[in-house]
């Protein structure tokens, strides 16, 4: 984006809010570190397997939000970023023998070079035309992956095995694999969440939403709305396949059969209960497309479908704005107390 450009976007007035103490900021830093290292002492291996998934499933809703919540473009295609983030991890670390931490940049940049390309058709489509350009790219994707022509990369049908990540020898205490893998998720997802409210608080992030709100505004203030747009796909892709590399690791398997249309719509559920155009929303929404359905599971074995579908009806009925703006209303509350 060019300096005219950026110099062009107002800061809205209700943007103001009090800045943070220093020792306020340590504090909650500090706090969100102890939580996050919690669970690897009171937590079995089973349910601390599931929280690294919800961890992920987070982080793939954050990308997203990132193109859907925070730039407008409805994306129903997500779950096959996911799913080519987590093939170049397999393939790289299967049949090259990389490691994980080697194959994470070069998974981001395949994601990141794919969203970029599937956002030229963003620059002319928009609204159910880009839905359902996207929901095609769901539905080929793992029909690719089956493909006879690169079966022996994917493993078919049958899908790539792999092997989680020991932990460093240089790490006090003895850490399991299902521990180690717990922390490189946290420490992953933290550093894209942080790089993501980073990127909406500044300049670009304000030129996202206003081409989101008012697009022929936008333009006329001579924003270029056809980058922005792309660029926003880009980003997206690229958070989004993190997530599908980390969960090919953590799951020690891939499969064409495990990221149909439906992860991509487990995916925007999660980004509207969380909270649309909400950092913190897509946590929460990560953590309810992983537990509720488990929920549901473990009230009717015979109909859990039914259940999870009551709860997601309740709680939007409940929640319209997501979690997020209960967030906000607290927040909003709170202030006005003080």
């Amino acid at each position: 984006m060019s300096t005219t450009e950026q110099a062009a976007i107002p800061l809205s007035a209700g943007s103001a809010r009090p800045a943070m103490a220093g020792w306020q900021k340590l504090l909650l830093a500090l706090g969100g570190l102890a939580l996050a290292i919690l669970p690897l002492f009171v937590l079995e291996s089973f349910h601390l397997f599931q929280l690294t998934m919800a961890v992920i499933m987070a982080l793939a809703v954050l990308g997203l939000n990132i193109v859907s919540g925070y730039n407008g473009q409805i994306s129903l295609g997500h779950g096959a970023f996911f799913a080519v983030g987590a093939y170049v991890t397999a393939i790289l670390m299967s049949h090259l023998d990389w490691s994980f931490w080697a194959t994470l940049p070069f998974s981001a940049l395949v994601c990141g070079l794919v969203g970029y390309g599937v956002g030229f058709p963003a620059l002319r489509l928009g609204g159910l035309y880009l839905a359902l350009t996207t929901f095609s790219l769901a539905v080929a994707v793992p029909q690719i992956l089956k493909h006879k022509s690169i079966e022996d990369w994917t493993g078919g049908v049958q899908g790539l095995f792999l092997t989680k990540p020991e932990p460093p020898a240089w790490l006090p205490g003895a850490l399991t694999a299902d521990q180690w893998m717990y922390l490189v998720a946290v420490a992953v997802a933290a550093a894209c969440f942080l790089l993501s409210w980073n990127l909406i608080r500044g300049r670009i992030g304000r030129a996202l939403m206003a081409t989101r709100d008012h697009p022929t505004a936008a333009e006329a203030m001579g924003m270029d709305t056809a980058t922005l747009k792309t660029r926003a796909f880009a980003t997206s892709a690229m958070i989004t396949g993190i997530a599908g590399s980390l969960s090919a690791v953590a799951v020690e398997f891939v499969a064409p059969d495990s990221f149909t249309f439906a992860l991509s719509i487990t995916l925007f559920v999660g980004m509207v209960v969380g909270g649309v155009a909400s950092i913190l929303g897509s946590l929460f929404g990560g953590f309810f497309v992983l537990f509720v359905p488990n929920i549901a599971e473990a009230i009717s074995k015979a109909a859990p479908g039914v259940i999870y579908g009551i709860i997601l009806i309740a709680f939007l009925f409940v929640l319209p704005d997501g979690f997020a703006g209960l967030l906000r209303r607290i927040a909003a509350r709170l202030r006005g107390k003080a």
